[in-house]
């Protein structure tokens, strides 16, 4: 009886395409409420009907921290606070932050990613807690409009130019 020969197994290739090395990349290592506050201050009484609608003040920040050369901690601050007159309807102050790995990024695509992409992609879920947190206070949900990140940037470095020449 004739032994037949086994066939050979392909090889798999572990060659990295030509390039790919240096495909720019950002991953989510991980995203966390980093500092939470909710302030109801005159409840019961600033749950009370009203005429007119509070002014809602809201701020957003974007501050990086480098936590390695591919590593960033990227924190959203999102501030609200809602007024009737002299009275303090709602005060919300949340850090929303995650840590990115940027890599195969040129350093001045680097510094658009961190500030504008991560921030992106932070926001929908800060916003959520935001709205939860309102709503939970027994106030209407607060729905934060959609932030133009590349904006707050452009507005960032013109207030640093102008820094500089002054």
């Amino acid at each position: 009886m004739a032994k037949k020969a086994a066939p050979k197994k392909a090889e798999a290739k572990t060659e990295v395409p030509e390039g790919a090395e240096t495909q720019p990349a950002m991953n989510i290592l991980a995203q966390y409420v980093k500092d939470f506050s909710f302030e109801n201050p005159h409840a019961p009484g600033s749950l009370r009907p009203r005429d007119k609608a509070p002014e809602i003040n809201i701020n957003i920040n974007v501050n990086p921290n480098a936590m390695s050369e591919t590593d960033f901690e990227v924190e959203l601050k999102l501030d609200a606070k809602a007024t009737d007159g002299d009275e303090v309807l709602f005060n919300v102050e949340l850090i929303y932050a995650g840590i990115f790995r940027f890599t195969g990024m040129p350093q001045e695509m680097l510094q658009m990613a961190v500030l504008i992409e991560a921030p992106r992609m932070l926001f929908p879920f800060a916003r959520q807690i935001m709205a939860d947190a309102t709503r939970n206070g027994s106030f209407p949900p607060l729905m934060i409009d959609p932030v133009d990140f590349a904006q707050l940037f452009q507005q960032r470095m013109q207030q640093q130019q102008a820094e500089g020449t002054a």
